[in-house]
């Protein structure tokens, strides 16, 4: 019985986890196409990533995720950061099935928070680009304008503040602030 609760519990994180197929993520900061193999390299160690392919003319990175792993977006920026680098942007590619979302609402999916800041009773269905927009994901300048919009904790500091606690969010979760 142990046995089959386990395997059911791997499958399901499995199937969440699926979810994140792919990512286009632009560094910034980049003068030489050294520094473009450095992030390249930095990106193709992280775990969860199967494959990095390099658009240099737009500094943009297309990512492919494992399937089945576990994505962290995090990892991402520390990867980029590491190399010397930033991040500038970084959307993610996800299928959703049916999903309705309001502005200012949490949404979990593969295990992790997503706070749509800019989607009023949008329905989501098929393939969807979710860009997030937290500090160590854009240009101070597109961080400062939603951060400024929203006045609201949890995107100054990437976790769950009490506006997140009525949606019941653990305090302190991560959450990553989004928009389509």
């Amino acid at each position: 019985m142990k046995s089959i609760l386990m395997l059911a519990a791997f499958l399901i994180g499995m199937q969440a986890n699926a979810q994140f197929s792919k990512a286009s993520l632009q560094a910034s900061g980049l003068t030489c196409s050294m520094c473009s193999k450095a992030v390249k390299v930095a990106l193709e160690g992280v775990p969860f990533v199967e494959k990095v392919q390099v658009d240099i003319k737009n500094q943009q990175y297309n990512l492919t995720f494992k399937s089945g792993a576990a994505v962290d977006f995090d990892a991402l920026s520390k990867a980029v950061q590491d190399a010397g680098f930033s991040v500038a942007s970084l959307k993610v590619n996800v299928d959703l099935n049916n999903v309705t979302i309001e502005k200012d609402k949490h949404f979990e999916l593969g295990g992790q928070y997503f706070h749509f800041l800019n989607a009023a009773g949008k329905q989501l269905n098929g393939a969807t680009t979710l860009s997030i927009v937290d500090k160590s994901f854009v240009s101070a300048k597109e961080f400062k304008k939603w951060s400024s919009a929203s006045k609201l904790t949890c995107v100054q500091t990437g976790k769950a503040a009490a506006c997140c606690a009525k949606e019941n969010v653990a305090e302190q979760a991560r959450i990553y602030h989004v928009v389509i």
